[in-house]
This record gives C-alpha cells, sequence and structure tokens, in this order.
C-alpha cells in the first residue's frame, strides 16, 4: 500500500514539474481557444484579402486575450464560394468573402457588382454608405444568414483575352469565363460572346487548355492568379466597379457573448481599413506587373459596351430592382 501512495506522490511530483519546465521554457500546453472560426478564402497568400484577414485574426486573438482564433484557408482549400456560404448557413465553417454571388440568395447583391453602373470608387461608397448598401447588408443577414464587418474595394473589372478587343463586335463568339451571378451572363450575351459561369480556382486550367477564350477581374486579381501566363492582352473594359464584404455567419456571431461581440465589430473596422490601404498600394505596382510580365493594356471603345448592353442589363432586373435602378441612375442624371 505504502509503495502504491509512494508510486503516486512520485507521479504526481513529476507531471507538477514537467508543467513548471513548460511555463518557465514558454512551452506551457496549448489552451483551445473558446471560439474557433474557419475563413475558406478564393485568393492566395499574396492577396490583400487574404492579408486583411490575417491581421484580423492577431488583432482579435489579442484582444480577446486567446478566446477567439481565426483560422484561414486560402486558394478554395475549403470550399468554392457558394459552397462556403452554404458551408456557413450549415455552421461547419464561419467565415469567407462575397459579393454578387449572394445573388443566389437575394437580388439586391446584383448592385454589387451590376455592369456600367459605376463609374469610379466615389460612386461606389456613395452606394454603399446610402440605401442600398443598407439595403444589401439587412438581406444577407435575413436571406442568407451572414453578417457584414465592412466592405473591400475589389477596382475595375477588365477583360483579358488572346486577341485585342476594342469593341463590342470583337467579342463575336468568343467564350469567356464569368462567376455564377446572372447579371454578368446577361451582359457579355448582350454584347455577343458567350459567358461561361466557372469557380475562380479551374480559370487557370480552362485558359491553358482552351475550354475557355477569355475571363474578367480586376487587376489584383488577373495577376495574383498568374494569368499572364495563359492571356496576352488586357482589354480596359472597366465594365464593373465592384467591392466584397467579408462575413460572419449570424448564426456563429450570435453565439458571441456581448464583449467578445463587440470586439469583433471593431476588429472588422480595423481590417477594412488595413485592406483598403494594402489595396491601394497594391493598384500602383501591379499594373507595372503585368506590362513586365508581357500582357498588352488595349484601350476599348466604353461607350459602345455600355450601350450595346444597357437595355439588357435593366430588362433582367425586377420591378422593384428596377426602381432602384433608375434611382441611382437618377443621381448621376443619366436615367435610362
Amino acid at each position: 500500500m505504502s509503495i502504491s501512495i509512494k508510486t503516486k506522490h512520485t507521479a504526481r511530483r513529476c507531471c507538477h514539474l514537467i508543467f513548471l519546465f513548460l511555463v518557465l521554457s514558454g512551452c506551457s500546453p496549448k489552451e483551445e481557444p473558446e471560439f474557433l472560426l474557419r475563413t475558406a478564402l478564393l485568393v492566395n497568400e499574396e492577396h490583400t484579402w487574404f492579408k486583411a484577414f490575417a491581421y484580423f485574426g492577431e488583432i482579435l486573438e489579442e484582444r480577446s486575450e486567446g478566446r477567439i482564433k481565426v483560422e484561414l484557408y486560402p486558394s478554395e482549400q475549403l470550399a468554392k464560394e457558394i459552397e462556403a456560404i452554404r458551408l456557413i448557413q450549415a455552421e461547419v465553417i464561419d467565415m469567407t468573402t462575397t459579393g454578387s454571388t449572394l445573388t443566389n440568395w437575394f437580388e439586391a447583391a446584383t448592385f454589387c457588382e451590376l455592369p456600367f453602373l459605376m463609374q469610379d470608387s466615389t460612386d461606389m461608397n456613395r452606394y454603399i454608405q446610402g440605401p442600398v448598401g443598407k439595403l444589401m447588408e439587412d438581406e444577407m443577414i435575413k436571406k442568407a444568414g451572414l453578417r457584414a464587418l465592412g466592405h473591400f474595394e475589389r477596382g475595375p473589372r477588365h477583360l483579358t483575352s488572346n486577341r485585342p478587343i476594342r469593341h463590342p463586335d470583337d467579342l463575336k463568339g468568343l467564350i469567356i469565363r464569368v462567376p455564377n451571378v446572372p447579371a454578368f451572363v446577361t451582359t457579355w450575351s448582350a454584347l455577343g460572346a458567350k459567358p461561361t459561369p466557372m469557380a475562380f480556382s479551374e480559370v487557370f486550367t480552362s485558359l491553358q487548355q482552351g475550354t475557355i477564350e477569355a475571363q474578367e477581374n480586376p487587376f489584383a486579381m488577373i495577376n495574383n492568379a498568374g494569368f499572364s501566363e495563359v492571356q496576352k492582352y488586357l482589354n480596359l473594359t472597366g465594365h464593373v466597379i465592384s467591392w466584397v464584404y467579408p462575413v460572419v455567419g449570424e448564426k456563429q456571431f450570435q453565439k458571441l457573448p456581448p464583449d467578445l461581440q463587440e470586439i469583433f465589430l471593431q476588429a472588422g473596422k480595423e481590417m477594412q481599413a488595413y485592406e483598403h490601404r494594402l489595396f491601394l498600394e497594391n493598384e500602383k505596382s501591379v499594373q507595372k506587373e503585368l506590362k513586365a510580365d508581357g500582357m498588352q493594356f488595349i484601350e476599348v471603345d466604353k461607350e459602345a459596351f455600355s450601350k450595346k448592353c444597357e437595355q439588357a442589363i435593366y430588362e433582367s432586373l425586377s420591378p422593384e430592382m428596377q426602381k432602384i435602378y433608375d434611382e441611382l441612375k437618377q443621381e448621376k442624371g443619366d436615367a435610362i
């Protein structure tokens, strides 16, 4: 009996010494966070969105004293965009970035990337801060179960191809990859091309194999994905001024206690400001990089593009969305 007690005492003492050693050496046993947020991103580690989420995770973990931890999965490792939203709704994962893809849940999201609606970031910010932006954020919670933490400016979307495109007539029969957004399909069909919805992660290989012939994205995404390796021309269509929302599942957010909700929302605001600084810096350098990689920049007849597809875009909207569209255009004095 005494041997058993002594053995237990010795074992406890050894465990205590090991624990003390770990603490003193800075290798204390790692505690699991109270809330682990898995984040699916379509971009890779070099993109400003990934860097912004990494910053968000750092300040969130620090300010919550380790109660919240954010895990990042870039390059659609966890899921493609629509699948990521569904997984958030099912509470399998927790965060992602999204924009006009939300039209699969509510129509107002089309204003995130409606072609030829906005001319610059001034227009964009006016819409985000106004009634349209408020409508989208409300609909996001009610119909998609997502809460916006801010917005990331994407920059103008441009068309890349292996033949120069200066006028809509040059598009005839061109197979263009588009995101799974009805307004994009409507626009490029009206312009004479053959739009093909496809996940972003499949675009490079499809261009390489000739399954598609062109794609459209902002400068940063074109560079980030290495499209200069498989596309020669960057046609400056500037057809969309857009943004995306960094989002968290509303169910997941509501599980946070009030003190962590406050920390979480403040960190989201700071993530947006941080990403915007990175975005502005990146926009200055990315065009030089694309040109250095051999892409030729082509000026296009933007007015011809806009006029040819405007009526088709308008008619594709529901009467309720047409009313909003008219109001936005009247603000600028160019109602359809």
